[in-house]
């Protein structure tokens, strides 16, 4: 395959190319469209993993300590070193604020168990809860067979318990689009302060859907970044049940 019909005139130098296989959306190049690469038909997986850091030049490797080990991994939560003796877990959650075309609006997320629906509106479902960050993290699927419902979906990730620790976390958002490349979106910034992070905006832009890179820090939760796009919901809070 020409990756360079995929991606348009000049090819690589629209995006970031990790690999044939991914686009890295980035500052200067934070938008890639679904419809004009055919990948807005069926069903589109968002996933987000995440890792403790070691060391502050720890860098994120995915395929570090070989398939048995992260296996294992997958049942033993990462814990971070605070600023003191103390040990903590980091519970990242991913989620999605949707608009609908009909004007209905809404968020799917595990807090709650607004798991939402697939084949029904919001047309957008959770996975289920990944606590602890292993190899699988948490996921949400997107039906664009029913592409023409959506107006725009704000994906977002939020710390659940409280816990500023995005600084300390290797997190990740990926794209699997039903054709074409993977599209990453790394939250490598440093902020040690923030609760939540707008992480992308999809958009549909006159019949294109089009992703774009968000990647905002926030220091407070779901009603702040409600707030900063607009979306008019009303928040309460709300709490998990004991694992």
């Amino acid at each position: 395959m020409d990756w360079r019909k995929v991606l348009g005139p000049g090819g690589a130098q629209q995006f970031d190319l990790t690999n044939v296989h991914s686009v890295e959306l980035t500052k200067r190049r934070p938008e890639i469209s679904l419809t004009k690469q055919g990948a807005a038909v069926g069903n589109m997986r968002v996933n987000l993993s995440w890792q403790m850091r070691t060391s502050d030049t720890a860098s994120w490797n995915a395929d570090s300590g070989g398939f048995l080990r992260r296996q294992l991994e997958i049942f033993k939560p990462h814990v971070v070193q605070a600023a003191g003796p103390a040990m903590v877990n980091v519970d990242l959650d991913l989620a999605c604020l949707y608009e609908l075309a009909d004007g209905s609006k809404g968020v799917v997320q595990p807090l709650g168990d607004f798991l939402g629906d697939l084949d029904s509106p919001p047309y957008i479902q959770m996975s289920g809860d990944d606590r602890f960050g292993g190899s699988s993290g948490e996921t949400l699927f997107i039906n664009f067979d029913k592409r023409d419902e959506f107006k725009r979906l704000l994906v977002f990730v939020y710390i659940y318990d409280g816990t500023p620790a995005f600084d300390r976390a290797h997190a990740k958002v990926e794209i699997f689009p039903g054709s074409g490349p993977r599209i990453e979106i790394p939250l490598s910034e440093r902020e040690p302060q923030a609760r939540s992070c707008a992480v992308l905006l999809i958009e549909n832009r006159k019949g294109e859907l089009v992703v774009r890179r968000e990647v905002k820090y926030v220091y407070g939760f779901q009603a702040e970044i409600d707030r900063l796009y607009g979306w008019g919901l009303q928040w309460g809070r709300g709490y998990k049940s004991k694992v």
